[in-house]
């Protein structure tokens, strides 16, 4: 089979592997389309994300779709439509029984946390636990079902802020994270939902999926106190000091972007008299399924979807993912 690997940073390789053989509790499946998360950016283009550095040949991705194409059990027939949940949960910690994505101890498709690493599924074969494939809906699409894990993602964030019925929203990034966030938001009620980033063509994109007043960040001012929650998804340091900013007295901060590890200038006096609470959002816990039957009901979302590139062609999707204003999610093919 062919798979990609990173070999180092700006290396990756179309390469041949052997096809894996799934053991017993195992299947294995025929991967369709891999989405091009942040962490996988990271990865090719630094060799690192975050803390995560690469140790040894690599293979990113954990957003996908693929069809069975090999369940020992006997449970899954060949050509079932499936996605994947992503994590392997670490061993059961008091106070964590609600939070099993926050146990240490566990690892991810397509991540460098662990030694070795997990490899992901940027291959054209893929083994999994059988109790990590969810099948999917018939009418939903594989391409459109590759965004399950980052729908997941967002609806977490959503929920993670309380009920946002009849609320005003504002979310600061609109890559992918930023408006999946968006549409979870909507579908949960909110009242009018506002949004920034550098470029116009993401703000275009966040307004077909529900966003109201589009800001170009650094030129286009928000009102103090204009929102009751705020989602800063960019993971930039300035963004932050905004949402502090603009969130209501009493108000919720989501902070949904991957900050980096080190120090960072942000303002968050204001958060003493207005008793504001941030929230931290770390990937999700059970929300895939809600994710997979929100995709099955939403054709808009397929609008997320700005490019479909053949996986031998990854140098240039990587490169077209990095590009916010040339691109949303960029899927392989494979």
């Amino acid at each position: 089979m062919k798979a990609l690997v990173i070999h180092a940073a700006g290396d990756i390789r179309w390469e041949d592997r052997d096809i894996p053989v799934p053991g017993p509790g195992e299947v294995r499946l025929r991967v369709r389309y891999v989405g091009i998360c942040g962490s996988d950016l990271h990865y090719y283009f630094h060799g690192a994300n975050g803390q995560y550095v690469l140790q040894q040949p690599f293979t990113p991705g954990h957003e996908l779709s693929a069809v069975v194409d090999l369940d020992p059990s006997g449970k899954l027939a060949p050509g079932t439509q499936v996605t994947v949940h992503p994590a392997r949960y670490g061993p059961a910690m008091p106070g964590l029984e609600h939070h099993p994505h926050l146990r240490p101890g566990g690892d991810y498709l397509g991540s460098a946390a662990t030694m070795p690493h997990r490899q992901g599924a940027a291959a054209e074969f893929l083994v999994v636990a059988d109790h990590m494939v969810r099948v999917l809906p018939a009418a939903l699409p594989l391409d459109r079902a590759a965004l399950a894990e980052p729908l997941a993602v967002a609806i977490h964030a959503v929920t993670l802020a309380g009920g946002l019925e009849g609320k005003d929203v504002f979310v600061a990034g609109c890559g992918p994270i930023g408006l999946l966030v968006v549409a979870a938001a909507k579908r949960a009620g909110a009242a009018s939902i506002a949004v920034s980033d550098l470029s116009v063509e993401p703000l275009d994109r966040a307004a077909a999926l529900g966003a109201r007043r589009l800001l170009i960040s650094g030129r286009d001012a928000i009102d103090d106190e204009s929102c009751d929650v705020v989602f800063e998804c960019s993971g930039a340091a300035p963004s932050l000091t905004q949402a502090v900013r603009t969130v209501r007295r009493t108000g919720t901060i989501v902070q949904v972007g991957m900050l980096p590890n080190s120090e960072i200038r942000v303002n968050l006096a204001p958060l003493l008299a207005k008793e504001v609470t941030i929230r931290g959002a770390f990937r999700f816990a059970e929300e895939l399924d809600d994710a997979i039957a929100y995709l099955a009901e939403s054709p808009e979302l397929d609008g997320v979807v700005s490019h479909v590139v053949a996986a031998a062609d990854a140098a240039e999707a990587f490169s077209l993912a990095r590009n916010s204003a040339a691109s949303a999610k960029v899927l392989l093919a494979l």
